[in-house]
């Protein structure tokens, strides 16, 4: 059942390299959002966040892996949003996201090739190029998903991050239906 959640696109290698990922490093817009900012006439920022992403992120840290955040934006939303799924790293303003990386490996010993960054645009290649899997968003720009070992089917903001939670999961022998595997 659970063979479901791995595409017969993932090469042999590829489940080697996603058996080893300890820390998910997660863009905010175009990969927890579907990439969209919405203003009000009070100047009131909003975003949507899909649920079954928090869901599973929520399984994925109860499953011993780490998650984190890298952004290029500020926002109380993200924070909100963050501290209500538990996530203990969160880089925010970030002109260079690879900023992110040499903080989290400081704070966590966990080494880059052991760590996966999902990304949808132009500013997440750098993090690409220096942790053990890259994933893309389906509507990532073509350059980013060139660049990525794996792109979703779902859309950033649509549940591309559960697909990548439910991934990592099976391929690490952690997912259930009913919880995190542990």
């Amino acid at each position: 059942m659970t063979e479901l959640l791995v595409p017969a696109s993932v090469s042999a290698p590829l489940r080697a390299r996603l058996r080893r990922i300890r820390l998910l490093i997660l863009d905010v817009d175009g990969v927890l959002t579907d990439g969209r900012l919405y203003y009000g006439a009070d100047g009131a920022e909003l975003k949507a966040f899909h649920t079954q992403d928090g869901s599973a992120l929520k399984r994925l840290r109860d499953a011993g892996l780490e998650c984190a955040v890298a952004t290029g934006r500020r926002s109380a939303m993200v924070q909100r949003r963050i501290a209500e799924l538990g996530i203990d790293f969160l880089y925010e303003g970030l002109a260079d996201k690879t900023v992110a990386l040499g903080e989290l490996q400081r704070a966590t010993g966990i080494d880059a090739q052991h760590m996966a960054h999902a990304g949808d645009d132009l500013p997440d290649l750098p993090l690409f190029e220096r942790v053990g899997v890259a994933f893309a968003v389906a509507n990532a720009h073509p350059v980013v998903a060139a660049g990525a070992d794996y792109v979703t089917a779902a859309n950033g903001g649509d549940g591309a991050v559960r697909e990548i939670c439910d991934l990592l999961l099976t391929v690490q022998g952690k997912w259930t239906p009913t919880g995190s595997g542990r």
